[in-house]
């Protein structure tokens, strides 16, 4: 998983060919659909699961997206 999703955050996207909105749809509809149990352990910083992340984080957070088909 390397830098692509961190416990509150996400990986960089403004680096060359960076492309935030990329980033966050593949974490929602690539990473989501494992299940909210999977436990990751990122790049850097601790640990955490993706249903946390899915409720509490900033930038991939479900509620943040409520106009769109949540992944399952």
């Amino acid at each position: 998983m390397g830098d692509v999703l961190f416990r509150g955050s996400v990986g960089r996207s403004d680096l060359p060919r960076g492309n935030h909105d990329q980033l966050v749809n593949s974490i929602r509809k690539g990473l989501w659909p494992l299940g909210d149990d999977i436990q990751f352990v990122p790049g850097h910083g601790q640990t955490s699961t993706f249903g946390w992340e899915r409720k509490t984080n900033p930038f991939v957070a479900d509620l943040l997206f409520d106009d769109e088909e949540t992944p399952a």
